[in-house]
């Protein structure tokens, strides 16, 4: 399994979908599974930016995981996990699983502008737009030393530039792990 972190509009949900198709995994992204789902207190939450609680990513998250690895396939993970709870069940459940993290990193600024390009409902304010950055900035930092406690090799690349060029460096780091 491979995990892509990043803030929002880092580009994690297009190069995992890429990675996807060229490694034959199955692309999972906890947004998408998070607006997937029937449940309408999921979908609010997402509309006025809120993180969804761990309460309902986690069963979720490992449900979509579960049923890739009965399939006898692996993942691109994007978006998850995102809180110490979240890393706490990916290393009591997965992380044997991960072959390497890898955090997309992009400056704000730039962030906030390809958010405002995309035009998704819960991208409108920037006021949750920042509240989101910080919780995730916030949460990183234990979120990787949980993992990192588990084996899991931690890649930082740049975010910036063109698909194709985010994508080469993607490609450089999971190669990089692999031979590790």
């Amino acid at each position: 399994m491979i995990i892509l972190m990043g803030l929002a509009g880092s580009g994690k949900s297009t190069q995992g979908q890429m990675l996807a198709e060229t490694t034959g995994r199955v692309w999972l992204s906890a947004g998408q599974v998070l607006r997937d789902t029937p449940d309408e207190q999921v979908h609010e939450l997402q509309r006025q930016g809120e993180l969804v609680p761990d309460t309902i990513t986690i069963p979720l998250m490992g449900q979509a995981m579960a049923e890739v690895f009965a399939a006898g396939k692996d993942a691109v993970v994007d978006g998850y996990p995102r809180t110490v709870e979240q890393a706490e069940w990916i290393a009591a459940n997965v992380a044997d699983r991960i072959e390497v993290v890898v955090r997309i990193i992009v400056p704000k600024a730039e962030l906030i502008h390809r958010m405002e390009l995309r035009g998704r409902a819960d991208d409108k304010s920037i006021e949750a737009i920042e509240e989101r950055f910080r919780i995730v900035e916030q949460n990183i930092y234990s979120v990787c030393e949980i993992l990192k406690a588990q084996g899991v090799k931690i890649k930082d690349i740049d975010g910036v530039g063109t698909i194709e060029e985010v994508q080469q460096r993607i490609n450089q780091v999971i190669t990089e792990a692999e031979n590790e």
